[in-house]
């Protein structure tokens, strides 16, 4: 029997008061003066797309004569090896034109190839190949072990022929790595505030001063840059166009640790990172994609590493680019970025602040495992659906963006699916591998399959152990993964359209090309379960007027809901899933529908909305700023009424005229408008206009609001840390502008502010204060301040005691979880089995327990008591943590210094940890920095989660090392945890040394 489910049901805005005139269509007779517009909410070109995400050289090998491109039998020259995961393996575009029929055979409409540009092919420090396109050293050649550019002439040319379309991986971020450091390849990253930029003549400036304007100092690589550019001999040409062998032209300030400033000018595992910032680098990247288009007829491009480019660079190559590509009769051409992170407050800032057309919808990846893999409270799916405004303004919305449910770099759906629910039969997990693709192909956006998914792949993780080969593998880690619905393994090809997924996959892209409404109608939620259960939403084409009700169940029973629609007494008939044939609803609107476990049905209307006999009152709220972005406005409407309407939103200031900033066609109707270039106090008019299903429109009264003053935060210190010697102090504004200027004080043990130093490079802020005369157990407080045009703000502050922190007498983990652990009550901080044990080594508190599933909460509490305790972020008496707990045994750990409580798991440990430098001779390795020898493997301690390797007779001496990853240079760690850091040294005076790599901290130590 199927059980009827809580719900959280929609509500439509209905607070505006009725107009006290009844105005016409055009809405003239509205109090606000002035013609206001009525706009259908945009469908750009692309909102119907059906991506394939396909790696060339992992799908199909159609010519073998091309596997070494043409390098030889040497691996290490050529980067050819089959038998292992990280070179070459020999597919190319030939087997992609040969397996094209299967390819379509989804419901594919457009091709997206990884980046397919002659790569480095071999990388020593890295000791793997450029087999996944991101080592470009020739932005005009295909790769040779791919083929040739007539074969991509080809290839696209057929795909044309057959209505499909071919989509490029692009990258502007960086090129192949080339350039080294002096001595050294690569080196640590070097702050613009330790040492900035300087032009030829020897003047510092910051480069955020000229990005974007079109001009830019003479740099001379000896004296403008922190680390001296140095090429190799033989390779000062290596790379194609010529511009991209001025060492000028890269930012040269040493890897990335992928935060703050860095993550921007540091060089990611080394690759050269270019400067942006520079015209030269602007015009050149446009020039070269700008000859893609003409010369091939490239039908748009996935971006890379978007994020980690300056806003001003997008701001002028999208445009551009775009404009380029419609003067040469590309009226669909698409570019999307790729912006890994989940919140979509920032990715949304790259479509509308930096005038990108769309971005990779990493947000829907989250919230799609959450809801189909881990089966999460589908009230989760409310909530994120109803971020989708975020992305609205006047030429772009959600509906453009690509949704995917894994990729080349996380990791696949299958694998996520397996290790979200262990011990479950395959049978469970090609049901939730089928719901996640149903979510994604009945939802807005444009659905991406990865290359492998339909045919039940999986892998232990990302990167390279989810780029399995669809042709038969030799790869033996490759050969130990088990596939979803399926005997098969990797031994043998997998082209199988037969395999369950296959089929659904084709099965759901047909249905949304006979209905498609369901591709890009309007998406109006309406009833989620509390808990796992229903998660139900219609999608409504403005033009032809018929709703489809959607409704998803991901527990393991079925469920029974009363679904809102638009229509009232009225039949749905069923066009997908299991469920009755056709359904009426209520004369309120309800559509009671039961959804099997871990499936969907689709129910359509069987006439179109009733259309409205005059538009309904519309009312604006009180603009606001945005929670998330303190460079937008919050602009919302309430609608008197609950049929289907489009609000479009205007906004001007005093010198101009009223100007769209966006239409929003699903309650609830709002906009977050881009005020980010604007002077803080500027004020800002809005109105909104609404257009109802019968032609009718209304216009709300105006409101003004003022541009906001702009947010400062402290990053560092952390709070309540513990320091000493030179103290790095770091801020962050929002909206951040090449023009502010921070300035940092101190106060010592509740004394006077003093100034520190102040800072005007961004995009962040730092100085260093000495503290090293200062008693320990002294008491620092910091904070920051700016001031400009309307604005003058100071940051919260940040409290510090010189000197390592005393520990308590105990640490309890005390929460929901204690009586599963064995406590008498729950919430009791004096629960023995509860309290955690202080490691003497790095000073952490750790304690793993084995936990059923369930979502719980806790804190830490100290001493036994409720007197100091410390929750989420580890805020004293903060908020209660959250834990949404899998099953099994989960590690927690408690830093005293940063108040931080955390859980780690060993799903989230990598295979192997080896201590690799320049001891390796001495552990009996045969030579020194070798990541795969056996005798400098670290071993997993199942009771903490570090990894530890005693050596019982070490010789004294100076080493250096670092922590290398799964037996490779692939990922590393050196000094201070930093990837790709730099090496730590050693001292030592012989005899035994354990060494220990916490995983959470990255930390690798010996003592």
């Amino acid at each position: 029997m199927a059980a009827t489910v809580a719900l959280s049901a929609s509500v439509l805005p209905a607070q505006a008061a009725p107009s006290t005139k009844d105005p016409d269509a055009n809405g003239q007779n509205n109090k606000n003066p002035g013609s206001t517009s009525a706009l259908h909410s945009l469908r750009g070109p692309v909102t119907d797309e059906n991506f394939y995400f396909v790696m060339a050289d992992r799908f199909s090998n159609g010519s073998t004569a091309n596997d070494d491109g043409g390098l030889g039998t040497d691996p290490m020259v050529s980067g050819f090896d089959p038998t292992k995961k990280g070179f070459y393996n020999g597919g190319d575009l030939a087997g992609l034109l040969e397996k094209i029929d299967y390819i379509q055979g989804l419901g594919t409409t457009s091709i997206w190839l990884t980046p397919s540009f002659k790569n480095k092919a071999v990388q020593p420090e890295d000791k793997s190949a450029g087999y996944h396109g991101y080592w470009v050293t020739d932005f005009t050649q295909i790769d040779p072990h791919l083929g040739t550019n007539d074969e991509l002439k080809a290839l696209i040319d057929v795909a044309h022929s057959r209505g499909m379309k071919v989509y490029f991986d692009i990258i502007t971020n960086h090129t192949a790595d080339v350039i080294g450091y002096g001595d050294h390849p690569r080196e640590g990253y070097v702050s613009k505030d330790a040492m900035p930029y300087k032009t030829a003549e020897g003047t510092a400036f910051d480069d955020r001063d000229y990005a974007g304007t079109g001009s830019f100092p003479k740099l001379d690589p000896a004296t403008s840059f922190p680390y001296e550019p140095v090429l190799d001999p033989g390779e000062e040409n290596l790379k194609v166009p010529a511009w991209l062998n001025d060492p000028t032209l890269y930012h040269n300030r040493g890897d990335t640790t992928f935060v703050g400033e860095d993550s921007f000018y540091g060089d990611f595992f080394g690759l050269d990172d270019l400067f942006t910032e520079h015209p030269k680098v602007v015009d050149g990247m446009k020039d070269i994609y700008q000859t893609w288009i003409r010369d091939f007829g490239v039908d748009g491009f996935r971006i890379d590493t978007m994020k980690h480019v300056n806003n001003e660079f997008w701001q002028e190559f999208g445009p551009d680019v775009l404009s380029y590509a419609k003067e040469h009769g590309k009226d669909e051409f698409f570019m999307f970025g790729e912006v890994f992170d989940t919140t979509k407050s920032f990715t949304s800032q790259f479509t509308t602040r930096n005038n990108m057309q769309a971005v990779l919808d990493f947000p829907f990846q989250d919230a799609a495992r959450n809801f189909a893999s881990k089966g999460q409270d589908a009230t989760a799916l409310e909530t994120f659906f109803a971020g989708d405004d975020w992305y609205t303004d006047a030429d772009s919305n959600v509906y453009e963006l690509p949704t995917f449910l894994g990729n080349h770099d996380m990791g696949r759906i299958g694998s996520f699916i397996a290790a979200d629910n262990p011990g479950s039969t395959d049978a469970e997990q090609v049901a939730r591998d089928q719901l996640a693709h149903e979510l994604m192909y009945f939802s807005r956006g444009n659905p991406v399959v990865y290359y492998g998914d339909e045919q039940g792949f999986t892998g232990p993780g990302g990167d390279q152990d989810a780029r399995q080969t669809l042709f038969a593998s030799q790869v033996p880690e490759y050969l130990d993964d088990d596939l979803l619905g399926t005997d098969a393994t990797h031994a043998t090809d997998n082209f199988n359209t037969g395999h369950p997924l296959y089929g659904k996959i084709s099965q759901l892209a047909g249905l949304a090309k006979e209905h498609p409404a369901l591709r890009d109608g309007a998406h109006q939620h309406r009833c989620a379960s509390i808990g796992p259960g229903i998660y139900a939403f219609s999608r409504t084409n403005a033009g032809d007027q018929r709703e489809y009700v959607v409704a998803l169940n991901n527990s393991e029973q079925p469920q029974t809901a009363e679904v809102p629609t638009y229509i009232d007494k009225r039949t749905y008939t069923r066009i997908y899933g299991e469920g009755a044939d056709e359904v009426k609803t209520t004369a309120e609107g309800k559509l009671t529908v039961t959804v099997p476990p871990l499936s969907a049905v689709v129910y359509q209307s069987s006439g179109r909305i009733p259309q409205s006999k005059a538009a309904p009152a519309v009312v604006l709220q009180e603009p606001a700023p945005a929670q998330g972005d303190n460079g937008r406005l919050k602009v919302a409407a309430d609608v008197d009424g609950s049929s289907f309407y489009e609000v479009t939103f205007e906004a001007r200031t005093a010198d101009g005229g009223w100007e769209p900033i966006g239409t929003d066609d699903t309650a609830p109707y709002q906009v977050f408008h881009d005020v980010a270039a604007l002077d803080a106090g500027t004020p800002v008019e809005y109105r909104a206009t609404v257009l109802d299903n019968g032609g009718h429109t209304a216009a709300s009264e105006s409101r003004s609001a003022a541009v906001p003053e702009p947010v400062l935060t402290l990053q560092k210190p952390v709070e309540g840390s513990s320091v000493k010697g030179s103290l790095e102090l770091s801020a962050t504004a929002d909206p951040e502008k090449a023009s502010h200027v921070v300035a940092f004080e101190r106060s010592v043990a509740g004394g006077d502010w003093t100034a520190v130093g102040s800072d005007d490079s961004s995009p962040v802020y730092s100085v260093k204060d000495d503290v090293s005369g200062l008693a320990d157990g002294t008491q620092l407080r910091y904070r920051a301040s700016m001031a400009g045009i309307g604005f003058n703000v100071v940051s919260g502050v940040r409290t510090v005691t010189i000197g390592e922190a005393p520990q308590p007498d105990s640490v309890t983990i005390a929460g929901s979880l204690n009586q599963v652990m064995g406590c008498p009550a729950q919430w009791d901080p004096a629960c023995t089995r509860a309290k955690m044990v202080l490691d003497p080594a790095d000073k952490i508190w750790r304690l793993t327990v084995d936990l059923p599933a369930g979502k719980y909460e806790y804190k830490a509490a100290l001493n036994g008591n409720w007197d100091v305790n410390y929750g989420a972020d580890g805020a004293l008496n903060g908020s209660n943590i959250v834990l949404d707990h899998p099953v099994g045994p989960v590690t927690f750990r408690y830093d005293n210094s940063t108040h931080l409580l955390s859980t780690v798991y060993t799903s989230q440990q990598p295979q192997a940890v080896s201590v690799a430098g320049s001891l390796g001779s001495e552990l009996g390795c045969t030579g020194d920095w070798l990541p795969e020898c056996n005798q400098a493997q670290l071993a997993l301690d199942p009771a903490d989660l570090v990894w530890k390797l005693t050596v019982p007779d070490l010789p004294a001496g100076m080493y250096e090392f670092k922590a290398a990853l799964d037996r490779s240079w692939n990922v590393n760690y050196g000094a201070n945890g930093m990837p790709n850091g730099g090496n730590i040294p050693f001292e030592h005076d012989g005899g035994a040394v354990t060494f220990r790599y916490d995983h959470f901290t990255h930390l690798l130590t010996a003592g």
